[in-house]
């Protein structure tokens, strides 16, 4: 008996391929992520552009794409290139509002539209609470929670205005949910707690025009802010594995899906929720 020899056809762009899991396709949105210039939020940036997502990133970061041996022009290339899309940088600390709003607008005028944001920016800083200054904690605060509500406002603010539903995700953490043992940041704590009621206020107010919005709280990731936490206790490299169920620390690019479930049609009835990716950390 003959048997006709099976020809296999090229792959086709995952992107464009309408059967499988099309509501996870970003191809043409566009999204902006604040803190996008290197760790959690470059890599989902690229979670994005993967997707079909024209990403635009903020940062108060020197801009990266003058060092083409950078991550960002790795990735901003990678875009272009490969992907067909691509990645913008715009050097900005995120407490200038009225330059915030105008690039949000700046974006929304030359695309036609703003589909997603991702607010990423946030520090961490570490102090006894009886030591904690108020300088100290006027900073934590103005960058993680007045920075990340007046991202998430001026990406609203442009969707309204052209009258389009869009997905906003605010990264919040494992910390805004339970005390880390052995680490002093009360107003860290804090901060990631406030995101989280912020995220929940702003869905109950924008879910009248399309607008979703969730908080994405990971655990223990191994970036540069946390190895930096290393060279003072370098005791929490060998403890904190232990603390969650996984008994390892996470890495970025295992995030790299929640950001494009989160902006995508994805996840499109959930808002006003929290996306807890911490390796079973707060269920012990």
């Amino acid at each position: 008996m003959h048997v006709s020899p099976v020809l296999s056809s090229p792959p086709l762009d995952p992107v464009t391929r309408p059967h499988l899991l099309a509501e996870f396709t970003m191809k043409d949105k566009v999204v902006v992520i604040s803190g996008g210039g290197r760790g959690l939020g470059l890599v989902q940036a690229e979670a994005l552009l993967e997707a079909g997502a024209v990403v635009h990133c903020i940062d108060r970061l020197p801009d990266p794409t003058s060092d083409p041996e950078s991550e960002f022009s790795r990735v901003a290339k990678r875009a272009k290139e490969e992907l067909n899309t691509s990645l913008t940088y715009h050097e900005l600390d995120i407490r200038n509002v009225p330059e915030l709003n105008n690039i949000f607008r700046g974006i929304a005028d030359e695309r036609g539209r703003l589909d997603g944001c991702l607010a990423a920016a946030g520090i961490n800083y570490e102090s006894p609470a009886l030591d904690y200054t108020p300088e100290e904690s006027d900073r934590m605060m103005s960058i993680n929670v007045s920075g990340a509500f007046m991202t998430a406002q001026a990406a609203a603010r442009q969707m309204v205005r052209l009258g389009t539903p869009g997905s906003i995700c605010m990264i919040a953490s494992m910390s805004g949910t339970v005390a880390n043992r052995g680490m002093f940041a009360p107003v860290y704590n804090a901060s990631k707690a406030a995101v989280m009621q912020l995220a929940r206020s702003l869905a109950a107010e924008w879910g009248q025009y399309g607008i979703r919005v969730n908080t994405l709280s990971p655990g223990y990731i191994l970036t540069q802010m946390l190895l930096n936490l290393f060279d003072d206790y370098p005791e929490r490299k060998e403890q904190w594995p232990k603390e969650n169920m996984l008994q390892r620390f996470s890495v970025p690019k295992e995030y790299r899906g929640a950001a494009v479930f989160l902006l995508s049609d994805a996840s499109s009835f959930m808002t006003g929720s929290d996306l807890r990716i911490d390796g079973g950390h707060s269920a012990w």
